[in-house]
């Protein structure tokens, strides 16, 4: 069993086709304090044990056209065979996405992500920040009004990729992740 003092096993597996979302991935790592990062586009066994020994698994991938990218949808057919065995069973799950409109059909993204770890059998945590204009001393905060999961929007200035609002957002998030995983092992 482990201790609640031990780290957290935070596992964030992501594509990343320009670079965006591997921006938001790690800060979504900084706002957990502990978390491993893993492109899916060069997993190793090492990458599958970390992700079979975690307590919690982090989904991100781009929004293309509507869903997430098929380079992350390679990823998530792989990972299907530990169904069976619900191998994934009551681990935390959560998921991130950026696209280059501010809807940019994104909840499309994170609904398929949403129901893919329902039938991994894992414990949904959804994005809670609230922004303006509801508060409007929070300006930039959850932008997108997204609550399934974190929504960014990619900045058009590449030296950026992601704007310090949603990175603000996506740090938000990864503490949220953490601190529902610490207490879930509480429980």
């Amino acid at each position: 069993m482990t201790t609640p003092d031990a780290a957290l096993r935070i596992v964030l597996p992501y594509y990343t086709g320009s670079g965006h979302t591997r921006r938001l991935a790690e800060a979504v790592a900084e706002g957990a304090g502990t978390a491993r990062l893993i492109d899916v586009e060069a997993m190793t066994p090492k990458d599958w044990q970390a992700l079979d020994a975690a307590e919690a698994i982090v989904f991100g991938a781009p929004t293309y056209m509507g869903s997430t990218a098929a380079g992350f949808d390679r990823f998530l057919e792989e990972a299907s065979d530990r169904w069976p065995d619900l191998l994934w069973r009551d681990k935390i799950a959560g998921g991130f996405t950026v696209a280059t409109f501010p809807s940019g059909d994104k909840l499309s993204a994170l609904t398929r992500l949403a129901v893919y770890a329902a039938q991994m059998g894992m414990i949904w945590v959804g994005q809670a920040e609230i922004g303006a204009p509801v508060h409007p001393d929070r300006p930039g905060l959850n932008r997108s009004g997204s609550w399934l999961g974190l929504m960014a929007t990619s900045s058009r200035d590449k030296t950026v990729l992601i704007e310090p609002e949603d990175l603000d957002t996506a740090r938000r998030f990864g503490a949220r992740i953490a601190a529902a995983t610490l207490r879930w092992r509480q429980a």
